[in-house]
């Protein structure tokens, strides 16, 4: 690989975990809920992965905490080529940073962060008439575009040893919007990206009947647990079934008929949580994600004090081939992959495998 530049929005995701659907607009609210960045680890995820392959790429990138420290941290001595304009980083800095990327003619622009922060790199790449490729390691709470890795270290792999291109969407969605339920994608750009198996597709928002899914959940319902119940209008069948509403892009909290915690934060899930526990979610259709995408509410803290159900339409299934997840912890993922069954009807139950 030749040369790689390397932007990070340091503020992206940093609303999955306490419940916000994105970090648009929302920086201090969740602060003030306690949000840790995450960006950070994800991109260091990413370069490890770089270094490891690849130890002689030229990389440059921003000051910190655009992505300067990272790349020392995984060994890398980069070139420096600017610096954010204010205490806070924004939109205008990661566009800066890409201008000064293609100024120096790089073979590609790695960014960390989510669809929002994709739509700022491609447009620079698109008003300066580049061809440039670039490729996202997901780090936003909605990641509706088929410009990322994976997950962070399969984006690194990618970058370290891509030979080439296509073309692939960059999408985006109102997250007030999708704050209130509705989603709806909008196509903002068409771009060059490396060529990989690795890189997720674009998120579908079909899917099957699951009348009949919820109901045989429903039944099957014990006295005493607690289910945590994710996003999606799979689940959302699910919990109406249960006699409520919730959340249709949040994560709810349920037992015994009372409705515990409505589109909770990681700390009011874990809060809630009691003896016996159930996560249930339905994987992103198009891609296959149950873990890490559009529910970072369900961390690896909440995951570890549950059991799991996975639930689809038989469709959903036939289309994505194959389960993901990426819940920010390596050891948690390692133990999630394997062979899991799958609610896909009343009583019926299919073998999908997690990678």
């Amino acid at each position: 690989m030749g040369t790689i530049g390397v932007v990070v929005n340091p503020i992206a995701g940093m609303g999955g975990r306490v419940g916000l659907k994105g970090t648009d607009g929302k920086v201090d609210e969740a602060r003030a809920r306690g949000a840790e960045p995450r960006a950070p680890g994800r991109a260091r995820a990413a370069l490890d992965r770089i270094h490891e392959l690849a130890p002689d790429t030229e990389l440059l990138t921003y000051t910190d905490p655009m992505g300067a420290a990272e790349a020392r941290e995984a060994g890398f001595e980069p070139t420096v080529v600017g610096e954010p304009e204010g205490t806070e980083t924004s939109a205008a800095d990661t566009r800066a940073a890409v201008d000064a990327f293609l100024d120096r003619d790089v073979d590609l622009v790695l960014f960390v962060g989510g669809d929002g922060t994709a739509v700022d790199v491609a447009e620079r790449i698109e008003v300066r008439e580049a061809d440039t490729p670039m490729l996202g390691v997901p780090a936003g709470v909605k990641v509706y575009s088929s410009v990322f890795g994976v997950t962070p270290r399969a984006a690194g792999q990618i970058a370290a040893t891509f030979e080439d291109t296509e073309r692939a969407e960059v999408n985006d969605i109102d997250e007030d919007d999708y704050r209130e339920g509705e989603v709806h994608t909008e196509l903002r750009a068409v771009v060059s990206v490396p060529a990989a198996e690795q890189r997720q597709a674009s998120k579908q928002l079909g899917g099957g009947t699951v009348e009949s899914l919820a109901s045989g959940f429903a039944r099957e319902v014990r006295d005493g647990v607690t289910y945590v119940l994710g996003p999606g209008s799979t689940v959302g069948a699910i919990k109406s079934e249960l006699g409520f509403e919730g959340s249709p892009l949040g994560v709810d909290v349920w037992r015994d008929g009372e409705l515990l915690v409505e589109d909770g934060s990681e700390s009011e899930i874990l809060d809630a949580l009691g003896e016996e526990n159930v996560v249930v979610v339905s994987p992103i259709g198009g891609q296959g994600f149950v873990f890490g995408r559009g529910n970072q509410q369900l961390s690896p803290a909440v995951l570890r004090r549950c059991e799991i159900e996975v639930v689809a339409s038989k469709p959903k299934l036939d289309d994505i081939g194959q389960l993901r997840v990426d819940t920010g912890d390596p050891e948690l993922d390692e133990e999630l992959r394997g062979w899991l069954q799958v609610r896909v009807g009343s009583y019926e139950r299919r073998l999908m495998r997690v990678v």
